[in-house]
């Protein structure tokens, strides 16, 4: 716990039995995480298996995969089952140091943020971590469409690496959204639209054979996702159209 906040660590998992024990490894290392609960999305190795061997763990497995949106719908709800009043979002892939796990738990404990995001781009070190270079453009041209066109100022909106208290995952429709890669943009949008700040911390990352990634034609559907998000959240707040997703105030 920190200040007497239970802290939970939510893994999405697909295919990550080679760097699945590492990442849960250095979790624990922190000593501060209470639970770890990892969703295994139907994989086609032995995560599940091997989640279930690892120590605080609860494992959850969908029968058929649900895409990385809906394995994140079922992380929260499962948090929030296991009373948890923050909750951080770590890929099992080591693609994100769990170091940072205790900064980011004390920013949302200490109640000056609801959310706090591990960014890869603040510090500069993205391409240096091996991001390739059209990710990296495409993270920053997305990032500058979205913060237009939403009127925010992030660093970038599609970083894995995410902390939120329990009463902002609460306020949120997560069945609005997408159960595919733009869940991520999404829900950044939606805390936006409710006025909360977001935070964010410098994150090193690292790409390596192990590291999931989504292939250039999913990149392309995740990119688009984003510019349609932004421009919804906008004809939204102008009063030109009505969304679930962005619930105008009764």
């Amino acid at each position: 716990m920190i200040q007497g906040k239970r802290v939970v660590v939510v893994m999405p998992a697909y295919n990550a039995e080679s760097t699945l024990e590492r990442t849960h490894r250095e979790i624990l290392d922190l000593d501060i995480v209470d639970e770890i609960i990892v969703v295994d999305d139907a994989s086609r190795d032995r995560t599940a298996q091997i989640a279930e061997g690892l120590e605080r763990t609860r494992v959850h497995i969908h029968p058929r995969n649900r895409g990385y949106g809906g394995n994140q719908k079922s992380c929260y709800r499962l948090a929030l089952e296991a009373g948890a009043d923050i909750v951080i979002m770590v890929h099992p892939d080591y693609q994100y140091t769990p170091k940072l796990i205790g900064a980011m738990a004390h920013m949302i404990a200490s109640g000056l943020y609801p959310c706090v995001l591990a960014s890869r781009i603040l510090g500069g070190q993205a391409m240096r971590g091996g991001m390739p270079w059209w990710k990296y453009v495409a993270n920053r041209a997305l990032t500058f469409w979205s913060n237009v066109w939403m009127g925010a100022k992030l660093s970038e909106y599609h970083t894995g690496y995410r902390a939120y208290s329990a009463e902002l995952i609460g306020e949120l429709d997560l069945d609005a959204n997408s159960d595919d890669f733009v869940f991520d943009h999404q829900i950044l949008a939606q805390i936006l639209w409710r006025g909360h700040i977001i935070s964010e911390v410098s994150c090193p990352t690292a790409y390596f054979t192990e590291a999931s990634s989504i292939n250039f034609r999913r990149s392309v559907q995740y990119g688009v996702g984003c510019v349609l998000t932004a421009l919804e959240y906008r004809f939204c707040r102008w009063g030109l159209w009505s969304s679930a997703r962005f619930p105008r105030e009764s």
